[in-house]
């Protein structure tokens, strides 16, 4: 971390030490109590060890004043994920009548140099609920996914702004850019389900448009597990029967035709032809056969690392849906 990103002075070799600090001689410092035989010591260096100490004397006293509120921004620049200094620098914010979009302006040089620290994007999440105002926060959320697609905590604090907000409109064509720039980001297409389910629902005009996008998606990139999950997971949050979609299982098969076995074709197959099984549909004895075929196609060849799980799918079917002869 850069400390004069969060330190008040310019760099290190300006630093003065709170201990030498005139403003501080009526304030004790509370060393750490690591016992009398600490195990592991942590090598602390005498500046976080200053820092720190004259912080738990200010968090001791209860001090609410502005030399506890800049020392909270120096233990900060230290160590940005002490859950104990955000929330003291909060209670500071409140008494002290800070000005918010001013600490707005400090906790996004915090998130831009930590983007994957969960204290710091509370943090904002408690300034936008204070200020009941998150227009800027989907703009800072795209530059701060652009560091990183991935970004769980980012993600999380988004999809809560939308929420609170109401801020659905233009989200799904924000996902469908992400999907294009890379189609197999898991996080978009989490986010994908997030807004079709909280915003119009997986009806059935929704659904099949939805199954159309990934079977598109699906065959630039067959491999991708994101995908067929996402198919996986929008049939059933809508409880829909694969039946129900002759082109789904149509696509299915034609890619298979064409030289395609991945793990995730093959398992979705498997789960078509239970299915089917379930629900009587089609010729009983075909679906056993295919699905028996399936499993022992995963198993030997194309995921052969869960080869026990595959013959356990195997002999489950054969019992449940086959003869007694034929259960082994």
């Amino acid at each position: 971390m850069a400390d004069d990103v969060y330190s008040s002075d310019e760099n290190e070799e300006n630093y003065v030490f709170y201990r030498d600090r005139e403003e501080w001689k009526d304030v004790t410092p509370v060393p750490q109590e690591e016992g009398p035989h600490p195990v592991v010591q942590i090598a602390y260096s005498d500046r976080f060890k200053d820092v720190f100490d004259y912080f738990r004397a200010v968090l001791k006293a209860d001090e609410r004043s502005d030399r506890a509120f800049g020392l909270t921004k120096d233990a900060i620049g230290l160590n940005a994920a002490n859950y104990t200094v955000w929330h003291y620098r909060r209670l500071l914010l409140q008494d002290l009548k800070k000005d918010l979009l001013e600490e707005m302006k400090f906790v996004k040089d915090v998130i831009e140099d930590q983007p994957k620290n969960y204290q710091v994007w509370h943090h904002r999440r408690v300034l936008v609920e204070w200020l009941k105002d998150a227009s800027k926060e989907m703009k800072f959320t795209e530059e701060i996914l652009n560091m990183d697609a991935k970004n769980y905590h980012c993600w999380q604090h988004r999809q809560w702004c939308i929420r609170e907000f109401n801020l659905w409109d233009g989200e799904l064509d924000f996902v469908n850019n992400l999907l294009c720039e890379d189609l197999r980001n898991n996080s978009a297409w989490n986010q994908r389900f997030y807004v079709i389910n909280n915003s119009t629902g997986l009806t059935p005009e929704v659904l099949e448009m939805e199954v159309s996008y990934t079977l598109q998606m699906i065959k630039r990139a067959p491999n991708n597990e994101s995908a067929w999950n996402y198919l996986k997971g929008i049939l059933m949050a809508a409880g829909a029967e694969v039946s129900s979609y002759p082109k789904l299982m149509e696509t299915c098969q034609d890619l298979r035709a064409s030289g395609v076995h991945t793990p995730y074709l093959l398992a979705f197959l498997l789960d078509c032809h239970e299915e089917m099984l379930e629900t009587e549909s089609g010729v009983r004895e075909d679906n056993l056969e295919k699905a028996v075929q399936l499993c022992n196609q995963l198993a030997q060849e194309e995921d052969t690392i869960r080869k026990e799980y595959w013959n356990y799918c195997r002999r489950s079917l054969k019992l449940k849906y086959g003869t007694a002869e034929g259960a082994t």
